[in-house]
């Protein structure tokens, strides 16, 4: 995918602009040797591909094993990726690699644990445009490792009226009436409402999906009763681990979850590198 080949070329350019210094004078070109890659604590993995990128644009020589695919859970101490190849692009690619991995991997860890918690009832977790610029893809693609499902990738993918949009036309039925009339039939129209009037609203002008912001457990589920199955019901703003199974408890269909991308932590992985091929 062209967004991801050029994010590591850029990452890449970022980490060695001009030459790596310190390799190229210590390590002559045509060493050759072998890593690992070892997790240094419990996580899942998500990345193995975008690692290997890294260091295949270096060298395409390089070889890899694993006995893990993305999505597995993985032990500390587990070497979760071997490689052998020449030992300069080992070392030049190593943190541009570790970067991909740690990150994609944390939001994995992350997403798989909130999943858990809610892996028996019946509501589907996913998550929002909260992404690192340009990450977006690999980030979304970490959620669905994880367990989650993806909301909308853009704002070319799904209409979402949310508040401003509101305020800007005029008011919740004016808004999807107006966009009901100018976009396919094939597409749903998700409207953001802050109130349990915005709901009864939403749902007396057709909304297809309806996002309660912000609302507590005991109006959530009164919003929920309202709506009555007249369309899918998202629950959005504020959503923790805390809360996540009393939310999940009061009948709505959908989750959503900014921290899920935006506040989840890199895990903790490091790549040790050896002579022996």
């Amino acid at each position: 995918m062209y967004f991801t080949k050029h994010l590591i070329d850029t990452a890449l350019q970022e980490d060695i602009g001009s030459g790596d210094i310190t390799t190229e004078n210590l390590v002559d070109e045509n060493i050759a040797g072998s890593g690992v890659i070892v997790a240094k604590e419990p996580l899942v993995i998500a990345g193995l591909d975008i690692a290997r990128a890294v260091f295949r644009r270096l060298d395409s020589d390089i070889e890899f094993t694993s006995g893990y695919g993305d999505g597995d859970s993985i032990k500390t101490g587990d070497t979760v990726l071997a490689m052998r190849g020449r030992l300069r692009p080992l070392l030049m690619g190593e943190r541009t690699a570790l970067n991909f991995l740690q990150h994609l991997s944390g939001i994995a860890t992350t997403v798989r644990n909130y999943v858990k918690q809610i892996q028996h009832r019946d509501v589907r977790l996913v998550d929002t445009r909260k992404t690192t610029p340009c990450w977006r893809v690999l980030e979304k693609y970490a959620v669905r490792v994880g367990g989650a499902c993806n909301h909308r990738m853009g704002l070319y993918d799904g209409v979402l009226i949310k508040d401003n949009h509101i305020a800007a036309c005029g008011g919740i039925a004016k808004a999807i009436r107006t966009v009901r009339g100018k976009i396919s039939h094939l597409v749903k129209i998700e409207v953001e409402v802050v109130d349990i009037s915005g709901a009864e609203e939403a749902v007396a002008a057709g909304a297809d999906v309806i996002m309660l912001d912000n609302m507590d457990t005991d109006q959530t589920r009164q919003a929920v009763k309202v709506i009555n199955g007249r369309a899918i019901v998202e629950v959005s703003g504020g959503v923790t681990r805390n809360n996540l199974t009393a939310l999940a408890d009061t009948g709505v269909d959908v989750i959503s979850v900014g921290a899920l991308t935006h506040s989840a932590g890199s895990v903790d992985l490091s790549m040790r590198i050896s002579q022996e091929y």
